[in-house]
């Protein structure tokens, strides 16, 4: 297939995928979409409205994203992305976040090869459109998992004076429920998010410890697991569970500092694992765009090997010894506290 053939097609998918966005009125949302909107968050889904509610409304109305999200739904992965999707806190449904990815996938090959035959000659390259395809896939998982590692780390690093407000409230002599809905209206985000869906679950109906499993599940994090685990038992055998919850406080601050301390002494070691991975990458990148034509030996035959250029061989192994260093340098320094 010629370079402009590839292009073309990489553009036509692109246009696609425009033209889904913007497609018929979408029908009236079921029972079900409408329950599960309010349990799964309003706030936050108002707070997106307001944000981009063009794009929103958009997508909400699209008739061919509807068919598409159903068909995504019925996959076996769309439980997990969608698990992934609410642990970034993005509105968007596992069809709508694949489409995205497939539209960038063909949109950065694509934006290659027309700066390749106008500005950028060194992007002309098949070199480069494979990167451009990989980059172009990588990218929104990239961001989704710093949106979720970012919202984590928020939401953890808030948690133990969250836990100390409740604590408080229920020696006020605030019922647990009331000191969760108070918590929700004196924190910011993630926090006030989280717990707003689980009173919102419990007015529902759904047994309290089932609605804080729900919110464990949703967030992962280590220490809300700990607090869920510590209200279970209490529960179930009694006690003060305002005690328990300062002595659970004090023990995420402490583990909050240790791992900061531990973060300080690694840091050279984890910008090694960076240089590792990274500055072949970026040498390759700066010798493509000084000089287009360096690489080109690389895929040449002869020499080959398994039916591959010599050079081709030689970058694949050289990329996973790349990736085998990085992973053992990551694994070095990642100290469980």
């Amino acid at each position: 297939m010629s370079p402009t053939l590839i292009a073309a097609i990489c553009a036509g998918l692109g246009v696609l995928l425009i033209v889904m966005a913007v497609a018929g009125p979408r029908r009236a949302s079921t029972i079900g979409d409408r329950l599960g909107g309010y349990g799964g968050g309003a706030r936050a889904k108002a707070e997106d409205a307001e944000a981009a509610p063009d794009l929103r409304e958009t997508l909400d109305r699209s008739r061919t994203v509807q068919g598409f999200n159903r068909i995504v739904d019925r996959q076996g992965f769309a439980a997990s992305l969608a698990r992934d999707l609410a642990r970034a806190d993005v509105s968007l449904k596992p069809g709508e976040f694949i489409a995205l990815r497939i539209g960038i996938l063909a949109g950065l090959p694509a934006l290659a090869f027309l700066l390749g035959q106008t500005a950028l000659p060194s992007l002309s390259s098949p070199a480069a459109w494979v990167v451009a395809a990989i980059l172009g896939w990588w990218l929104p998982g990239f961001w989704l998992g710093r949106r979720q590692g970012s919202r984590l780390k928020a939401f953890n690093a808030a948690l133990a004076d969250t836990i100390t407000l409740i604590a408080n409230a229920l020696r006020s002599g605030s019922s647990f429920l009331q000191a969760v809905e108070m918590v929700t209206r004196e924190t910011q985000p993630p926090i006030s998010t989280e717990f707003a869906r689980v009173v919102r679950e419990v007015n529902l109906g759904l047994p309290f410890e089932q609605a804080l499993n729900n919110m464990v599940r949703r967030v992962r994090s280590e220490d809300l697991e700990l607090m869920t685990v510590a209200i279970s038992i209490q529960y179930q055998v009694g006690g003060n569970l305002a005690e328990i919850l300062d002595s659970i406080a004090f023990t995420i601050r402490e583990r909050i500092r240790i791992k900061g301390e531990i973060k300080t002494l690694t840091a050279q070691q984890r910008m090694s694992g960076y240089v590792v991975a990274l500055l072949p990458v970026g040498l390759l990148g700066v010798l493509t765009l000084i000089a287009p034509k360096f690489m080109e030996p690389m895929f040449m035959k002869p020499p080959e090997l398994f039916g591959l250029p010599m050079g081709v061989v030689i970058l694949i192994a050289g990329g996973i010894f790349m990736a085998i260093g990085f992973m053992i340098i990551r694994k070095i320094v990642d100290i469980q506290v």
